[in-house]
């Protein structure tokens, strides 16, 4: 690449860097994980749009660091090679002056950059990154920097950081608060938490070109699909039905893939890119867990908002995929899985579990008005517990919120506006 091109090019991106930084942007709960001055690189990964580089900019603007900047999503630099980025780095020392700290977004879009990094690292250099696929997350990359990174996954909004960015209180304390945050969480349940769909009219239209966006670039280019036209089709059908339990042998039957083997790897490409977060089920046995596992849209947008969608129609489906995104941020950054159970004489929806030890059960149920709904989802509880020994049970609905005893087990039942912004609900 030319490299009065590129400095004019970095020149242009500081500018928009100075003038992200002087904005004002909704605080992440994953902050907390970034260590700027760590000699490991941190790696903010994501689905695409979650607010992986307004995180880092957040970070930015409260260390007293100098950090240069250097964003790979700049569509001027879409002929830019891996041997341009040792010119860049000199271009940003001109440009920026001495600094320490690097901020490099969307870093996958360069083959072959985990080498930079590495060498950037071995010189002491801090490196911030963000990248919108998993690749950054792939035995590859694990080999290549052998260790020298450290991930942070991001998802889109949750319902209280949602709420902040529409500078909504997220007290519940008196019927009036209760009632203005039902009313957010209504909102919410529809739209879902990409930031960048808040401000939109045209929600369906801006979701189905992300969601284009994803398969096409992040996917079908990436692993060279061939049959583009049946793995979009795939895509959206499991969207669609989610949540849902894959069966790989039903959809190769379903979209004419030539084995079952071939839409492992289809699922497998959705999951790396995020579109789909995929839970376990509890088993001791890891052939169990790998073979039988439920997929969730990390975002209730893509069920509600793309064209011709019809999950959004189900509450029950899109609680539910809240609630599991939500468990995902709290506990898969401490070390933590998400499964769920299934016995022959009921299942429970998610177990919070730290190794072999089960620390919290989750049922989800938008509606126990009925009788027979409600003795379902605590029987669940119930025989989670039996099978874990878990005694911290919890039934997650739309508005009900009581604690009530069961064979010597307290269950605690909580409306999800509640839950959703109540810090204190761990484990």
């Amino acid at each position: 690449m030319e490299r009065q091109k590129l400095e004019t090019i970095l020149r242009d991106q500081k500018q928009e860097f100075e003038t992200l930084l002087s904005g004002k942007w909704c605080r992440r709960k994953e902050e907390s994980l970034v260590n700027l001055n760590s000699r490991l690189a941190q790696v903010v990964i994501g689905v695409r749009r979650s607010g992986k580089s307004t995180l880092c900019v957040n970070l930015i603007k409260a260390a007293e660091e100098k950090f240069a900047y250097l964003n790979f999503e700049d569509e001027n630099l879409t002929d830019f090679k891996a041997e341009d980025l040792n010119m860049a780095l000199e271009c940003l020392y001109q440009i920026y002056g001495d600094f320490n700290h690097l901020f490099l977004d969307e870093i996958q879009n360069v083959d072959g950059w985990q080498h930079f990094v590495n060498r950037l690292l071995r010189g002491g250099m801090h490196i911030l990154m963000t990248g919108s696929n998993a690749k950054l997350l792939s035995s590859e990359l694990a080999t290549h920097m052998t260790g020298r990174y450290v991930p942070i996954e991001l998802y889109p909004f949750s319902f209280a950081e949602y709420c902040e960015a529409k500078e909504l209180p997220t007290s519940h304390g008196t019927t009036k608060e209760k009632g203005l945050l039902r009313g957010a969480f209504d909102e919410y349940m529809k739209d879902g938490g990409f930031p960048e769909l808040m401000g939109e009219n045209r929600k369906e239209a801006y979701i189905d070109e992300l969601i284009s966006g994803i398969l096409k670039n992040d996917i079908e280019k990436r692993y060279g699909i061939r049959y583009t036209a049946s793995f979009e089709r795939m895509a959206h059908h499991l969207m669609n039905i989610a949540p849902v339990k894959i069966n790989n042998a039903d959809l190769s039957e379903e979209f004419g893939f030539k084995s079952s083997h071939t839409a492992d790897n289809y699922v497998e490409y959705l999951e790396r890119a995020y579109l789909l977060c995929m839970v376990s089920k509890h088993s001791y046995k890891s052939q169990i867990r790998v073979h039988n596992k439920k997929a969730y849209p990390v975002d209730i947008a893509l069920m509600n908002r793309r064209k011709d969608a019809f999950a959004g129609e189900n509450l029950g489906w899109r609680l539910e995929t809240v609630v599991l995104i939500e468990l995902l941020r709290r506990y898969r950054s401490q070390g933590m899985d998400i499964a769920y159970l299934q016995e022959r004489n009921g299942e429970c929806d998610f177990l919070v579990c730290r190794g072999r030890n089960t620390e919290l059960a989750v049922q989800v149920s938008y509606d126990i008005s009925k009788e027979s709904t409600f003795k379902r989802e605590i029987k669940g509880l119930m025989i989670a517990s039996e099978k874990t020994g878990c005694r911290n049970l919890l039934l997650i609905t739309d508005y009900e919120e009581r604690t009530i005893q069961k064979n010597g087990l307290t269950i605690k039942i909580v409306p999800a506006y509640s839950w959703l912004v109540d810090s204190r609900e761990t484990v």
